[in-house]
């Protein structure tokens, strides 16, 4: 059951998009104007100040939230509520206590109606992907935060989604097992293809991970800058050093702390267009 190598990511489109929450005069707007186009296979973060609307957004590709105005769609299709095609994960795990690591990960098979045997070698196969292989008979409260964030990834990704959607899954966990988790994020999106849109609030996650970056605006969020990340795959640790990681990271923190004056905010000079995971 596991996605084949080369096999394709879905298309993430939102145009004129905006998003309202709340009811009468406590109502206010969240996202306004966003206009984004994500191709097959690319891996794209969403960077911005807190309350600025990235879960929202996400939450609106993932069919949870409906727009006020604008239209939302996956492959040309619009988007009209959840679906497995539209895989999920959260900062905070929420795997099935009751069930052992290899049941939480071969839960969504199951619901499909897929044979035991199937959905579990599948189950194992995603385990081993994300290197918990041995863990298989273990529970989630046995496990590390980010091994749980591990059978996470494994969970979403067995159901082979057409988009990964993930909203700051690694912001609860120590900055080492983080960055070994962005690695290990990596590794497991280059065998699997699928496209993902990975909200963040940190600018050095967002420039390691990210084929591209969507700055957005406080609110309402609007798309402020979106910047090619041309950096070459594999992604390595030392990539922090290189003068144009530097440079890059000082114009995103330009941004996310520029006043909102309604005046454009100078445009970095692009470094690069997507690379091959980008190509739109």
């Amino acid at each position: 059951m596991s996605r084949s190598v080369g096999s394709s990511g879905g298309r993430v489109a939102v145009e004129g998009g905006a998003i309202r929450l709340g009811r009468g005069s406590a109502a206010f707007d969240v996202v306004e104007d966003i206009d984004l186009d994500i191709a097959p296979e690319q891996f794209v973060c969403l960077l911005g100040p807190s309350g600025c609307g990235k879960s929202t957004l996400l939450g609106a590709v993932a069919g949870h939230l409906s727009l006020q105005r604008g239209r939302v769609s996956l492959d040309g299709r619009d988007i009209a509520g959840p679906h497995p095609d539209r895989g999920i994960v959260f900062q905070q795990h929420t795997l099935f206590p009751w069930r052992s690591v290899l049941d939480n990960v071969a839960f969504g098979p199951k619901m499909k109606g897929v044979g035991k045997g199937e959905r579990l070698a599948a189950a194992r196969d995603f385990l081993d992907q994300v290197g918990l292989a041995d863990f298989a008979d273990h529970y989630p409260a046995e496990l590390s935060g980010g091994m749980q964030q591990r059978v996470e990834i494994a969970r979403a990704l067995i159901n082979r989604p057409r988009v990964l959607l993930m909203d700051e899954p690694f912001g609860a966990l120590d900055a080492q097992t983080r960055l070994t988790m962005q690695e290990l994020l990596l590794k497991v999106w280059s065998r699997n293809r699928t496209t993902i849109l990975f909200v963040t609030h940190d600018i050095d996650e967002a420039l390691f991970l990210a084929d591209r970056i969507v700055v957005m605006t406080p609110r309402p969020g609007r798309i402020l800058d979106d910047l090619a990340i041309d950096f070459a795959r594999p992604r390595r640790r030392d990539l922090i050093a290189d003068p144009r990681f530097t440079t890059l990271k000082r114009h995103c923190l330009t941004l996310l702390h520029a006043e909102p004056s309604g005046i454009p905010l100078p445009r970095l000079t692009p470094i690069g267009v997507p690379g091959p995971h980008g190509a739109a």
